[in-house]
């Protein structure tokens, strides 16, 4: 059943689609990645981290409902349940218990480089399918790469 009608035809929005999905599981994996951090980091950079976690955070989960949201409006019911993201979700995730700043860092620099990877290809994957989307990824991309720098500055000089 389809209670939405896309304006795309039907090859374009499964490219688009497919996209948007996969880059929801990212996100809202990547909110919950920030999260745990956030909430177990320590060390002598603990506010600064703290604060910058939260950062990403809200950009994943701002970005996420764009994007669930542009899926819906293509006819596209998005995914966001937790299995879902459980079953699907792969980047980089801190370990258990407390994490030290510089590790917490670490594992978001990683986590956000795979983010922004994937989201280059979708962002080559939806150029011709649907500019629109193209541009929406192109917005993620360029925000989650922000975020990324800033945290491989945290650790300058390794």
């Amino acid at each position: 059943m389809t209670a939405v009608r896309s304006t795309l035809p039907d090859d374009a929005r499964k490219v688009s689609c497919e996209a948007l999905q996969d880059t929801l599981v990212d996100l809202l994996g990547l909110s919950l990645v920030g999260k745990q951090a956030h909430w177990n980091v320590v060390g002598p950079r603990f506010r600064s981290i703290h604060l910058q976690l939260d950062e990403v955070v809200t950009a994943a989960r701002d970005f996420a409902d764009t994007v669930a949201e542009r899926s819906a409006a293509l006819g596209v019911p998005p995914d966001g349940r937790p299995e879902t993201i459980a079953k699907a979700f792969t980047l980089p995730a801190p370990k258990e218990g407390w994490v030290r700043d510089s590790d917490a860092v670490q594992v978001m620099v990683e986590a956000l480089q795979d983010a922004v990877g994937r989201l280059r290809e979708r962002v080559d994957a939806t150029e011709k399918a649907d500019p629109v989307t193209q541009d929406l990824l192109i917005s993620v991309t360029a925000e989650l790469e922000k975020q990324r720098w800033m945290f491989d500055a945290e650790n300058f000089p390794r």
